[in-house]
């Protein structure tokens, strides 16, 4: 088989899709859609900006580190981000609960441990559910958020008896794009855009005021796909899990909606 069979023989070849976070993760995505022959362009839609109590912030890192926690609640990949510029230490005793998939990868890619992921409802309440239906007995429970998250998570542990320190992580900031990559949007070169969460969702919303009817905007999850619709996008694909593998294997079932001149200027 010729180097260009092996191309065309994969799902995605000819595409180019939009990757709307960075960091470890980000390079993790690039590299799944390459082995599926797409050309990923990272664009970080978001990012986070410095909690207005960076005191509780660090205060409870510490005392992560020295294992005053039975459980850390990470709800999203943004919150690895912020666990991750910290250097934040997990010791081997605290067990670490990801929201999702897509938390647990961005956990697993910077080197911390997963031990919990809800099996059935990607949410706080989801992971509260199941925690407390795992622990019996009251527990010492870190619960890292953001600035804008409801303490869903935090109000039905400590219902359930268990110790709960709620430390805002960070705000979420919106990233501009370059002219380049809006120009990409705005004339069809990029054929696909990743949804992760209503953060991005809301940034593709803004920053792209004119997507074509003709690419495909994919969701991740059932969740993600109803905060794009209240962002106000159309989205064409809602992947039926919430991993990236599903999500890519999600678009790779469309058929390249139009031959695009990939060296146009």
């Amino acid at each position: 088989m010729t180097m260009t069979d092996s191309n065309q023989a994969k799902p995605l070849t000819g595409w180019r899709v939009l990757v709307p976070r960075g960091g470890p993760w980000g390079d993790g995505v690039a590299a799944s859609l390459r082995a599926q022959g797409a050309v990923p362009v990272v664009a970080p839609l978001i990012n986070f900006a410095p909690t207005t109590d960076q005191d509780s912030l660090d205060e409870a890192l510490v005392a992560l580190a020295a294992g005053a926690f039975d459980w850390l609640t990470v709800t999203s990949a943004t919150t690895v981000d912020v666990l991750f510029a910290h250097r934040a230490v997990i010791p081997p005793r605290t067990r670490v609960a990801a929201v999702g998939e897509t938390t647990a990868a961005a956990l697993q890619a910077v080197g911390y441990q997963v031990d919990l992921v809800p099996e059935k409802d990607n949410s706080a309440e989801g992971m509260a559910e199941q925690l407390i239906a795992l622990e019996s007995e009251p527990r010492r429970i870190l619960t890292l958020r953001s600035e804008i998250a409801k303490p869903v998570l935090s109000k039905s542990l400590l219902k359930a008896g268990h110790d709960v320190s709620s430390v805002v992580a960070y705000r979420t900031v919106g990233v501009p794009v370059t002219e380049r990559i809006l120009r990409d949007v705005e004339n069809g070169r990029i054929n696909a855009i990743l949804i992760t969460s209503g953060s991005v969702a809301e940034q593709v919303h803004e920053q792209f005021p004119s997507i074509p009817s003709t690419t495909l905007l994919a969701a991740i999850g059932p969740r993600t796909a109803k905060d794009a619709k209240k962002a106000g996008l159309s989205v064409s694909v809602v992947a039926d899990r919430q991993t990236v593998d599903a999500l890519i294997d999600a678009v790779s079932h469309f058929t390249l909606p139009h031959a695009v001149d990939e060296f146009a200027p």
